[in-house]
């Protein structure tokens, strides 16, 4: 028996939006016959940023998947509410591996796919629609690369231009699989600013990430998950030296401490 996805429309007035939130309920997801999610609880509410971290092969990518409706559940309940239908409400960016880099558009093409929805089959996108593109790269200070390929740009930038998407699109709910892989610290920093904005206007960011660096200036909240969820609350709550041990085994505190993560033992 599959669990179940929907959207709660939460009382909304008709053609206003609600603020979003997150809510997962027991959630199992298995692949070829093995548990990659065991009993995942938690929520989010609407105006948080909020990291996933974990191991290699901790489920991070399997979360996101089945949030995005990508990837069926085996049990419990995703429900998104307060956003609006889920593929207009909800922008996933996967890891970079799994984009096909090959194919050659320029950051404006890619802002301009946000706005699909918005523009009926039988048009062509008008000037209202790049007015639009041009706003939401301006914003990730991406503009004077619109005519720039994907291929062009860095790490960094890239990310940006798909948060310009994400904008585009007028999503709600942001997914961003490590985000900062193979970005550097001050690219970060960028990435983090146009995040925290995001958030400011009562949007929900997820970002996974393998860096646990400034974690707690960066993220309001952090999930640890390991197949199964093993804290989620405030940094400083959340990194206590026995869920790193369950994150990352015995030089769980070591490795925290390394990436200037405070530690603190529960009482």
């Amino acid at each position: 028996m599959l669990g179940r996805r929907r959207s709660a429309g939460r009382d909304c007035d008709a053609g206003r939006q609600c603020d979003p939130a997150i809510s997962l309920e027991a959630v199992v997801v298995e692949h070829d016959g093995l548990q990659a999610l065991e009993d995942v609880t938690f929520a989010v509410p609407s105006g948080t940023l909020m990291g996933v971290v974990g191991p290699n092969g901790a489920g991070k990518s399997t979360l996101f998947d089945a949030i995005a409706g990508v990837h069926p559940i085996a049990s419990g309940q995703v429900t998104l509410s307060g956003a609006g239908r889920r593929r207009e409400a909800l922008a996933y960016v996967p890891q970079r591996d799994s984009i096909n880099w090959r194919f050659p558009a320029t950051a404006l093409d890619v802002v301009m796919m946000g706005l699909i929805r918005r523009i009926p089959w039988y048009r062509r996108p008008g000037r209202q629609h790049r007015d639009v593109a041009r706003s939401c790269l301006e914003r990730v200070r991406l503009w004077d690369r619109r005519g720039a390929l994907m291929t062009e740009l860095s790490s960094g930038q890239r990310q940006r231009v798909f948060i310009a998407r994400a904008l585009a699109q007028d999503a709600r709910i942001l997914l961003l699989d490590e985000a900062f892989s193979g970005v550097d610290v001050a690219a970060q920093e960028g990435i983090v600013r146009v995040l925290q904005s995001l958030r400011d206007e009562g949007r929900i960011v997820l970002l996974a990430t393998h860096d646990l660096t400034n974690l707690a200036q960066r993220f309001d909240q952090v999930l640890c998950i390991n197949r199964h969820v093993c804290a989620c609350g405030p940094p400083a709550e959340a990194f206590t030296p026995d869920v790193l041990e369950e994150l990352y085994g015995s030089h769980g505190v070591e490795f925290a401490e390394e990436s200037g993560l405070s530690t603190r033992r529960r009482s």
